[in-house]
């Protein structure tokens, strides 16, 4: 175990040390960059010491520190990614047992269907068509901003929800009810392909525990398929898929920059 976790470590090292340099590499080389009165070797020094000391530089755009910048607009992108794995996870446990316990039939064939779908259409794309359906057509939700213009909200934890509830303002209410309802078009989007891959995960473990001798016995014993499924179905295909969910949920962070740029949320793109 000790050789394993080790090998891991070493791996994870090296992997960091290829991922960090080829980066700075292809900012090296670009015109008017800094330190290219160094050599990369020693540039790339510099940088990763400064970015142990949480030193990332400054933006080429606006001239700020890309840590000040991470400080002020990472709160609002992890607010987005937690919501929509959040509603990942209570839409896709639920709909792949269903599809893992009904396997080869019509509503695992739909389901399916569904998931694949979703999970082929571009981010940005669906952005756009429930911002056209929602907001300009039925005019049922706002197109951007993470308020309405008539709130200001002060910044103190970046989480628009969290900001709204902490305000004194007597209109507290309504920054709540601003807040959320500015949310769901972005979850919503980026919420579609995690809610896919959760559907799939789920589907092949739901349908390998259903397969099992324990959950047959237990059908034999007249036991309810309710119980069978929340007892033994669930209780025993959630935790091979957890770990594969953590991975997930790190893979949403570049769908979320996009998401942001289309509904004009606060990211990281915007410095």
């Amino acid at each position: 175990m000790i050789i394993f976790t080790l090998r891991r470590l070493l791996l994870l090292l090296i992997t960091l040390f290829f991922l960090t340099f080829v980066g700075f590499s292809l900012s090296y080389f670009t015109p008017h960059a800094p330190l290219q009165g160094a050599s990369l070797w020693n540039a790339w020094l510099f940088w990763f010491e400064g970015v142990l000391h949480w030193d990332f530089g400054v933006s080429s755009i606006n001239g700020q520190l890309i840590s000040e910048q991470l400080r002020e607009v990472f709160p609002a992108t992890m607010e987005l990614c937690i919501l929509a794995f959040g509603f990942a996870l209570l839409i896709g446990i639920p709909v792949g047992m269903i599809a893992g316990v009904m396997r080869n039939k019509w509503p695992d064939t739909l389901i399916s269907a569904v998931a694949l779908v979703g999970f082929s259409i571009p981010v940005f794309w669906l952005a756009l068509l429930l911002t056209l359906f929602f907001s300009l057509t039925l005019g049922w939700l706002p197109v951007s901003g993470r308020f309405d213009l008539l709130y200001e909200v002060k910044n103190v934890t970046g989480f628009a929800l969290i900001d709204a509830w902490l305000s004194d303002s007597p209109w507290r209410h309504e920054m709540i009810v601003s807040a959320a309802r500015h949310m769901v078009l972005p979850v919503l989007t980026l919420a579609v392909a995690p809610t896919t891959e959760v559907i799939r995960l789920m589907r092949i473990s739901t349908s390998e525990v259903y397969d099992t001798n324990y959950v047959k016995a237990a059908a034999t014993r007249g036991v309810s398929r309710r119980k069978i499924l929340l007892r033994h179905v669930l209780h025993n295909a959630l935790p091979p898929v957890i770990p594969r969910l953590g991975l997930q949920f790190s893979t949403m962070l570049t769908p979320a920059m996009i998401t942001e740029m289309v509904f004009s949320w606060r990211d990281w793109a915007a410095g």
